[in-house]
């Protein structure tokens, strides 16, 4: 008979409702953004059922414009609420560069990995590369937007640029979103998957590839029984 296996929660609810509208958001503005081009109308010989609405213009502007504001308001509450309870574990930190390369390195040689915090460096390194890339479309889309607003005309370089870095913006954040899913091909990689659906992970797997962070789950664990024996 099989025993079952301790879980440890790694993505509170809060972590998994910004991931998962952040996924939902980005994927509803890249096809609205590429119905805008106009794309579909010129280069889509099958029109899927249910795709038709894809082809009006002001129907893809006003579904992107909605998902926008999804997505800066996901964007501010994530940065507020974890600024409250001051949470900064997925800040990039000074030598992640060259401690995701020996993660990877001993990934590729089957070498036993570096002892890791919460997030792996190469996590933190994805974060600071999504941050940038969601916060330059967002930036740059609001300066699309005012354009539309009567009595307010911005230069036409102001115009251009915000364009074409815009444009930049939803190719980085597709390159982010190709090597975000393609990490999923690493074994290793997979049992951090149940995190973000369910919110918990192995015990075994955080002491064995983020031990660093399981002592620290141990010493709160050991402060808070002191705390029940003293009350």
């Amino acid at each position: 008979m099989k025993t079952k296996k301790e879980k440890i929660l790694r993505q509170p609810l809060s972590n998994r409702f910004v991931h998962w509208v952040t996924a939902i958001s980005i994927f509803m503005l890249i096809i609205t953004g590429m119905g805008q081009m106009p794309l579909y109308g010129r280069y889509l010989l099958v029109q899927p059922f249910g795709t038709q609405w894809l082809l009006s213009y002001e129907a893809t502007l006003w579904v992107h414009y909605i998902f926008a504001a999804i997505l800066m308001f996901v964007v501010f509450y994530h940065l507020f609420y974890h600024f409250m309870r001051k949470e900064f574990q997925i800040i990039p930190k000074k030598g992640d560069v060259k401690a995701s390369y020996e993660i990877i390195k001993a990934m590729v040689l089957r070498k036993h990995e570096p002892p890791s915090e919460k997030y792996l460096p190469e996590q933190r390194l994805a974060y600071a590369f999504f941050a940038f890339s969601i916060g330059l479309v967002i930036v740059t889309g609001i300066i699309k937007v005012i354009k539309n607003i009567s009595g307010v005309q911005p230069s036409n370089g102001v115009l251009l640029w915000g364009a074409q870095l815009h444009n930049l913006a939803m190719v980085l954040i597709i390159i982010g979103i190709v090597m975000h899913l393609g990490a999923f091909l690493v074994k290793a990689n997979r049992k951090m998957l149940p995190g973000m659906f369910t919110g918990y992970v192995d015990k075994d797997y955080v002491k064995e590839r983020h031990s660093l962070w399981y002592k620290e789950l141990e010493k709160e664990s050991k402060k808070d029984k002191n705390k029940r024996k003293v009350l």
